[in-house]
């Protein structure tokens, strides 16, 4: 319990202190801001360790791992971080901008995973490692998905036209069930080469877990519509959530798609019952997931640049860190380029070169990638495993630290904005 408590207190002192540093200094994006100081810390607190112990980085690295990263995602935070990110979601709100979403979330997720995994399949193949292709595929299901608090975030900043931020916010709050969807498949072919078999996975995995979700929350929301007390409203959402994921732990299937599939039907629920009774008093019930979302995130960011030197020990990771920077971003575009045809006009009078350049650059990835590339490790060798989350590492990096320092200045350029002075004050 001590050791715990003295974890929670240094990452919510550093939480705290870079937020306020933040605040009132850099005024960088809040998520940036707290990877970009954690790497700082972190690497100097590597390097006053090897002067104090006289000993090498590696070692220091291979003796020492200060925060779990994997124990913190995949057995607590994940089901509450999906979660959030999906109940949040009003059909009534996306009727206007379904199309767009839709075809986003949907074909542009599964065409990103085709496109990546191909791509790296042929890098892979050059560099000559004996990555198979359904292997590229499934990494690609793993960096497929944006990250919806990211995106969020960094265009709330600079004023983005309403209905482009509502179609990328959308597509970045669906695709999250659509990329663990495809994760599964391909984790299930994955396994299928090591003797597995490949439709008791999918059964498994995908079908079970989606069934498990559902019946949990269709069963457990007879509380949360019966009751008016709303922290009681805020404890049958956690059951709900918490309850479908340790589920599918038991029953071996993805908790991940479960809790997916648990927030998107409270969504879905809510939305039909402010249909039939009008507006919910939802206040402390929205207000607590997104507190709760941003706490996690913010905890996750912070570990993630404390990772940062670790992982950069691992094999090949910084050659290969660059071909997926560059295959992430080639694939992206490809997806965009395919799907945006199909999307009629475009809002804002956007033309879909600019759209696709603006979706490309504002494709952001978050928790859920790392999340996934640690699941993998059961299926995959050593050495594998450290590949593919170097590389989704690098990826998160990337897209959330130069993608979002330079957001702004990529929209302006394509959209012809420029900062407009105030005007002086004429004086009578």
């Amino acid at each position: 319990m001590a050791n715990f408590l003295n974890y929670a207190v240094f990452l919510l002192l550093l939480i705290v202190l870079i937020g306020f540093i933040n605040e009132k200094y850099s005024k960088l994006t809040y998520e940036i801001s707290l990877m970009i100081y954690s790497i700082g810390v972190g690497v100097l607190l590597t390097v006053i360790a090897v002067m104090l112990k006289k000993t090498t980085v590696s070692d220091l690295l291979y003796d020492v791992q200060v925060f779990d990263l994997e124990g913190f995602l995949m057995k607590g935070a994940l089901c509450f971080m999906l979660f959030a990110g999906s109940c949040h979601i009003r059909v009534k709100d996306f009727k206007r901008m379904m199309r767009p979403i839709g075809i986003l979330a949907f074909l542009g997720t599964f065409l990103g995973t085709v496109f990546y995994g191909l791509l790296f399949y042929g890098v892979s193949s050059l560099l000559g490692l004996s990555f198979s292709l359904p292997l590229c595929l499934l990494f690609g299901s793993i960096i497929a998905p944006t990250d919806p608090i990211a995106a969020t975030s960094i265009l709330s900043k600079f004023g983005l036209p309403k209905d482009i931020s509502f179609i990328i916010e959308g597509e970045s709050l669906l695709n999250d069930g659509v990329g663990v969807a495809l994760f599964v498949c391909f984790s299930g072919i994955v396994s299928n080469e090591a003797g597995g078999g490949f439709f008791s996975v999918m059964f498994r995995e995908i079908l079970l877990a989606v069934v498990i979700g559902a019946v949990v929350t269709l069963i457990l929301f007879q509380i949360f519509s019966r009751t008016k007390d709303s922290y009681r409203k805020i404890f049958v959402s956690l059951l709900s959530v918490s309850l479908s994921y340790v589920l599918c732990e038991c029953l071996e299937c993805s908790g991940a798609l479960a809790s997916v599939t648990c927030g998107c039907m409270y969504a879905t629920l809510i939305g039909r019952a402010e249909e039939k009774h009008g507006k919910q008093d939802l206040k402390e019930f929205e207000g607590f997931w997104k507190i709760l979302d941003n706490m996690l995130n913010s905890i996750l960011y912070v570990i993630l640049g404390f990772s940062f030197v670790r992982i950069l020990q691992m094999p090949h990771v910084i050659l290969l860190s660059v071909f997926a920077v560059l295959c992430n971003l080639l694939a992206r575009s490809g997806s965009l380029l395919c799907s945006t045809p199909l999307l009629g006009k475009l809002p804002d009078n956007y033309t879909k070169l600019n759209f696709v350049k603006l979706l490309t650059w504002g494709g952001l990835r978050g928790g859920l990638s790392i999340a996934l590339a640690m699941s993998t490790r059961s299926m995959l060798s050593d050495e594998v495993y450290h590949i593919v989350l170097g590389c989704t590492y690098a990826i998160v990096f990337f897209t959330t630290v130069i993608q979002g320092l330079t957001m702004k200045k990529v929209y302006e350029g394509i959209s012809g904005v420029k900062k407009v002075k105030p005007a002086n004050k004429s004086k009578k």
